[in-house]
């Protein structure tokens, strides 16, 4: 018997060896996810979360069906993973770099303005707490009910915002709390049927004197120094043009000296 025909014993891996090797499959395979994930928040913005389809998703990765499916095991599960992204970048964007700013006022102006860069640019993309409640409002499920939870999140802490700036003197002793926050979520809610659906022009600009007459018929005589001034010039801090059907000429709108 020569010696290539000799039987070979392979040295089996030992325990640190197993561990790393299986790390790094995890790592590689939480990888691919994200950037499953990532794929397929694009297309939710384009084609809805309904519009989403592992077939659809498996083509603009290059991947398998079977190798898209393995990451998620149903589309209502990769759908609830779009939404949970969404939510997490949402927060990274608007709410935690409001939170910098001191309590009260310059809070509130900070989350209103942060979702007004965010929705400047979703005017051209879509969002997809939005088109999600068009799709999912009359739908019982989990996929409804990740939604509905990421919006609730979100307005409730907006209406804390809202209640601390109370507290601080900012606000009226007799301002409703709810009524302010619902009327900010609803300036959101029609920017986006104004500018996206209807191309109306002017309409940044008309929900920013909107946010403006919030604060004038709410702030107390105190809250005027506190204000900033915010136009829709600096929404998009020139990185992304506002269209011109969504923008009209008259760009500067200053908060600081209404309230």
């Amino acid at each position: 018997m020569s010696v290539t025909e000799l039987p070979v014993k392979t040295a089996r891996p030992g325990p640190r060896e197993s561990a790393r090797a299986a790390h790094a499959g995890m790592q590689k395979g939480q990888q691919t996810k994200a950037a499953i994930v990532d794929a397929a928040l694009g297309l939710a913005t384009q084609i809805g979360l309904e519009g989403l389809s592992i077939g659809a998703l498996a083509e603009v990765m290059h991947m398998s069906k079977s190798g898209v499916f393995a990451h998620f095991g149903s589309r209502e599960e990769l759908q609830i993973s779009v939404i949970r992204e969404y939510f997490a970048r949402f927060e990274e964007e608007v709410f935690y770099p409001a939170l910098k700013e001191p309590k009260g006022l310059p809070r509130v102006q900070a989350l209103f303005g942060n979702w007004m860069k965010q929705v400047a640019v979703e005017l051209q993309s879509g969002c997809i707490f939005i088109s999600g409640a068009v799709e999912f409002d009359d739908r019982p499920g989990p996929v409804r009910d990740a939604l509905a939870t990421s919006v609730q999140t979100w307005l409730a802490a907006m209406y804390r915002a809202v209640v601390l700036a109370k507290e601080a003197g900012h606000l009226r002793a007799d301002a409703d709390e709810r009524q302010i926050a619902f009327e900010i979520h609803g300036l959101i809610l029609a920017l986006h049927y104004e500018a996206r659906f209807l191309k109306t022009p002017g309409s940044i600009d008309r929900t920013l004197r909107a946010f403006q007459s919030i604060l004038a018929r709410y702030g107390s005589d105190a809250a005027g120094a506190l204000a900033p001034p915010i136009t829709s010039a600096s929404l998009t801090g020139g990185a992304v043009p506002i269209p011109d059907s969504f923008a009209s000429s008259a760009s500067s709108i200053s908060f600081g000296s209404s309230v």
